[in-house]
């Protein structure tokens, strides 16, 4: 969706939920087929038809402003039959009243529109719904008079018609203000520019762009702005910014707030769990208040919500309230009409990510922006993953229903026999067991059943295991050169081993590479995408996407950079290593008494330093990173940084105060790095090295080294964070003098001795 000019496209499909769906909003089990399963549900039933029948036919018509589209799945001429298809699992007569008043206007929708266009005076319309499991077909027909269709489509099209000129106008005022967006401060940093330039370069061009610009630019405005000052003149629908973390979030709401940009929509999504008013209820009508006629109440609450604009979560949920609607579901439907989505990594990326979903329903012209792009390749990682635990397959078994007492029973005979097979503690194998698969399918198959018989049963271990073995056994049929299975034993209290199976994703870019082409532009910016290759081998980037590394507005005398060449923070040295960091840090507490951050590689080595410190410089105020900080703790430590303070704040390299954290000027002076970041020698980790190694023939550097120094800089980048700013970094390591490690550094460092 979206408006241009005097016309305002809409989809079928977007046209009919808007005035068609009613109710209540009803989240009870479903078990619905997977997008794969759709599409093959789909070609399995044109496979069925005579020659002649016509597939994804193209359909459109107007009304008034309204330009309506969208691709009917099939017509038969000889039966002058159009049909709407859809795939369903379990029992077709639970599927929820509103989802059938839906899938019927959908039909005579494109009834309309084929009669329209091939001057037809009636139609029979049919309602296919296929049985993914049984892949039995249930037809309902009904033939229709064209004149009858025409006004069922006119009063879909008036139902919807306000709505459309209100977003006509709220486009061309929007438009209007995005073309005379002024930068709202009176000029750009150093670098800011640069960036700003090639990104509205990459949203003119329709290319992706990898960005590494350096800590204190003001990345997220310089993205931020010209994808706006782009949108009209590039004709996009809607702006993404995607962030690893809740504060990147929180920057690019800042930054929106800074532009002034009034007409714009701006909408946060949040969490499930975060956004739910009542997570002790079941979500749907009989359970939940908010569920309770939400598609009745939807419309003032859209009303509202259009009209409020700046829609961050706490704006979001009073409006939610006020309408007695679910908070996180009316930010579902206001991400179809907000201008810019501020939102994790996972609403775009994942795998059944709803902005990507939308994105290719509506044809949307969109531009993403990727924050702190150097951690989407371990967060797609996980998100292309899967894990089952005999522990819970074990708990599962003794309270499972009897009709699911086999299937599970195969299950673990299957895993049971495979952990016999394998006599270390740990192994990976080439591909996932095949009678370990089929097992888990027949258990898929049976729970599902067992669920859709009784929906209104919450059994959340059962529910939880099948969703497990549901994405296992999905990503199992993606199985390759990109994934590995592997198993890890422990024993139970008894003595037996139980164990963890793991598909794993090792290289993302099979997934995600669809992600990027379905934008008109993905902006990925990092102040550490180095080396370039890496990036684009595993985020799956095109080879011939530009990369630009912008200037920094600092400068070497800014920062000093010190080596401590003479120890060694590997782990057979740390014990050795804990005097001459100690003495360190003191030495340059002396010199320049003020706040500085420690980082180690764990939270045992931390303390063993911390220790050693605290006894022999009492003096020196000290705070420390807990194993298990909560939002309140992780605030407490960084206030600790303030103006004119003094003392040390120990952390673990790679957590929570490693990036992502903003202590300018005085609050912050120094860092100590005691390590090189290396990800844990284990036997996953050298799995990943051999694969590496296999694919891209540099396995040491893809799977150790890059991660590792990229934390490193990272943590260092905490320390000079305005052009004002006058700080050191102890990069403690001999491995930190090597020539190569030292490639691999920002190039504006003078490192020194």
């Amino acid at each position: 969706m979206g408006g241009r000019l005097s016309m305002y496209r809409v989809a079928v499909r977007a046209l009919c939920e808007f005035t068609a769906k009613g109710g209540d909003l009803d989240l009870r089990f479903t078990p619905a087929p997977t997008a794969q399963e759709g599409i093959a549900g789909h070609a399995l039933v044109a496979s069925r038809r005579p020659e002649g029948y016509e597939t994804e036919v193209a359909l459109e018509g107007e009304f008034g402003p309204l330009k309506v589209r969208g691709r009917a799945d099939g017509y038969d001429p000889a039966l002058n039959r159009l049909e709407e298809v859809k795939t369903y699992r379990g029992d077709l007569q639970r599927m929820p009243d509103n989802h059938r008043q839906l899938h019927w206007a959908q039909v005579k929708v494109y009834g309309w529109l084929l009669c329209q266009a091939r001057n037809l005076e009636d139609i029979e319309l049919a309602l296919v719904y296929l049985d993914i499991g049984s892949q039995r077909e249930t037809l309902i027909t009904e033939r229709a008079h064209a004149e009858v269709l025409k006004a069922f489509f006119e009063e879909q099209c008036r139902r919807f018609i306000h709505w459309a000129e209100q977003e006509l106008v709220h486009g061309t005022s929007r438009d209007r203000m995005l073309e005379n967006l002024g930068f709202p401060h009176a000029g750009f940093r150093q670098g800011q520019r640069q960036l700003a330039e090639a990104v509205y370069k990459a949203a003119s061009t329709g290319c992706c762009l990898m960005a590494q610009a350096p800590t204190g630019i003001g990345k997220t405005l310089g993205t931020l702005f010209p994808l706006l000052k782009a949108m009209p003149r590039r004709a996009l629908d809607k702006v993404f910014f995607l962030a690893a973390k809740t504060p990147g979030r929180q920057l690019a709401l800042d930054a929106l707030a800074q532009l002034h940009a009034a007409p714009l929509r701006v909408l946060e999504l949040v969490a499930r769990d975060k956004a739910c008013e009542h997570p002790e209820n079941a979500c749907h009508g009989e359970s939940c208040p908010l569920a309770r006629g939400f598609y009745d109440r939807l419309p003032a609450a859209r009303q509202a919500a259009a009209a409020q604009r700046w829609l961050d979560r706490d704006a979001l949920r009073e409006i939610a309230l006020a309408h007695q609607v679910c908070p996180y579901y009316l930010a579902q439907e206001m991400a179809r009409w907000s201008d810019v989505v501020v939102s994790d990594y996972n609403y775009y990326f994942d795998t059944s990510a709803l902005l990507h979903g939308l994105t290719q329903a509506n044809q949307w012209r969109v531009a993403v922006l990727v924050d702190e792009a150097h951690n989407l390749v371990e967060r797609a990682r996980r998100m292309y993953s899967a894990e089952l635990d005999q522990w819970s397959l074990k708990a599962l078994r003794k309270t499972a229903a009897p009709a699911l007492k086999k299937p599970l029973e195969r299950v673990s005979r299957a895993w049971s026999e495979l952990n016999r097979e394998q006599s270390e503690d740990y192994q990976a194998y080439e591909t996932p067991p095949t009678g370990l698969l089929n097992a888990l399918q027949g258990a898929v198959t049976a729970i599902t059943d067992h669920l859709v018989e009784h929906p209104t049963a919450l059994d959340v271990p059962l529910q939880d295991f099948y969703f497990e073995a549901l994405q296992f056994g999905r990503l199992a049929e993606q199985f390759g050169p990109h994934s590995l299975f592997d198993l890890s034993k422990r024993p139970d209290r008894n003595g037996r081993s139980l164990s963890r199976l793991c598909l794993r994703n090792l290289v993302p870019a099979p997934f995600l590479a669809p992600r990027f082409s379905g934008s008109r532009s993905t902006v990925l910016f990092s102040a550490t995408l180095t080396p370039r290759h890496y990036y684009l081998d595993l985020l799956g980037l095109a080879p011939n996407t530009p990369w630009l590394d912008v200037d920094s507005p600092f400068h070497a005398d800014q920062l000093q950079i010190r080596v401590a060449a003479q120890v060694s923070t590997r782990y057979q040295h740390r014990d050795a290593s804990l005097a001459p960091i100690a003495s360190l840090m003191a030495s340059q507490f002396a010199e320049r008494p003020g706040n500085y951050l420690a980082f180690f590689s764990s939270h045992d080595y931390l303390r063993k330093v911390a220790e050693w410190f605290t006894r022999q410089h009492p003096q020196v105020p000290v705070w420390l990173q807990d194993r298990q900080m909560d939002e309140a703790a992780r605030h407490a430590f960084l206030q600790r940084f303030s103006e004119g303070g003094q003392g040390i704040g120990f952390a673990v390299l790679g957590g929570a105060f490693g990036e992502g954290i903003d202590l300018p000027g005085e609050r912050l002076i120094g860092a100590f790095i005691a390590t090189l970041g290396l990800p844990q020698l284990n036997p996953v980790n050298e799995q990943l090295r051999q694969r590496m190694a296999r694919l891209f023939g540099a396995g040491y550097d893809y799977a150790y080294l890059y991660p590792g120094l990229q934390k490193v800089v990272q943590a260092a980048g905490r320390v000079i964070r305005t052009p004002a700013d006058r700080g050191v970094v102890h990069l403690i390591d001999d491995r930190f003098a090597q020539p190569e490690i030292q490639r691999l550094l920002p190039t504006w460092w003078a490192v020194g001795p």
